[in-house]
């Protein structure tokens, strides 16, 4: 019987990026897209089977940030599978990303600047505005839509049998001085997206507490840093003309750097493999690439309050 394979956000980026290594390691997979654009997805569909003919793939439409969206993909799923083995939770936004300059010349001259690169600590700030669904837009599509998602598919996910994974794509940029309880949607804060994953590492934990017993295991990811259309949008063109050279020269100096999808994607790729319960609940686990260019996989531990969680 084909292993089932949910991935959100699989028309581009990191997300495809994932799709065409999991059918490189194992085209017996049903590869399930789920995307917002059908049109973007149906494309990705064609270049999957046009380099893996016998493999198995299908689409569902979800916005996870819109809630309806997610009910009705949620209904269509249960109709169409038995069970999943895989969610990838990879579907983000991060809506007119704003660079400080200041902090980015600032930085370049201390001695935080590999670490100010690698996380984007201090350096970027982000629009938000509130969805048809009352929600702020960030803590809907990263987060809250995708929870939904994995609540609503709970008979799919839970067999004590065989476990059942949710893989979460997170950041280094999750960072704990972001986030506040009384505040767990950032409404007020500038830093949405940072407090969204950082959200995302303390659902992992409580995920974990709650449901292994019921066979789903959950773990979190940083593919590391990764141009993607996401992060062109940071900056003006001319300006990524100058800093690639840069870049690449930082690689030498940190791991963070993956730098092109199909390297953010090894860390996705490598848990396929792992067996849940072998798993650190308070780890992350992260892509990382060698100056010259090797892919390798690292861990970190989540900067949170088990108590919190």
């Amino acid at each position: 019987m084909r292993k089932v394979v949910l991935i959100t956000g699989a028309s581009s980026g990191i997300g495809l990026a994932l799709c065409k290594r999991l059918l490189t390691v194992d085209d017996g997979l049903h590869l399930c897209l789920a995307c917002r654009n059908m049109g973007k997805a149906k494309a990705a569909r064609a270049a999957l089977l046009a380099s893996h003919s016998g493999a198995q793939v299908t689409m569902v439409q979800v916005d996870v940030g819109d809630l309806q969206s997610v009910f009705r993909a949620a209904d269509e799923l249960k109709q169409r599978f038995q069970r999943l083995d895989y969610v990838y939770l990879n579907a983000g936004i991060m809506p007119n990303p704003q660079l400080n300059v200041r902090a980015l010349f600032s930085g370049l001259f201390s001695r935080k600047v590999i670490h100010m690169f690698s996380t984007a600590e201090g350096l970027l700030t982000q629009g938000d505005r509130l969805t048809a669904d009352g929600l702020q837009e960030v803590f809907e599509t990263n987060i809250f839509g995708h929870f939904i998602l994995i609540r609503e598919l709970e008979p799919l996910l839970c067999h004590s049998d065989t476990p059942s994974r949710l893989i979460w794509t997170s950041s280094r940029n999750a960072r704990k001085s972001n986030f506040s309880l009384e505040d767990i949607q950032h409404s007020k804060g500038q830093e949405p997206y940072s407090s969204s994953k950082y959200a995302t590492d303390l659902l992992n934990v409580a995920l974990n507490r709650h449901y292994n017993q019921q066979g789903l295991y959950s773990s979190v990811v940083c593919p590391g840093t990764v141009l993607t259309n996401m992060t062109y949008g940071i900056l003006p063109p001319f300006m990524w003309t100058l800093l690639l050279p840069f870049i690449w020269l930082l690689r030498f100096f940190a791991n963070a750097f993956t730098l092109t999808p199909y390297n953010g994607a090894e860390v996705l790729v490598w848990l396929f493999h792992q067996k849940p319960e072998s798993l650190n609940p308070l780890a992350k686990y992260m892509s990382a690439t060698t100056g010259l260019g090797s892919n390798y996989i690292t861990t970190q531990k989540m900067d949170i309050d088990e108590d919190t969680a």
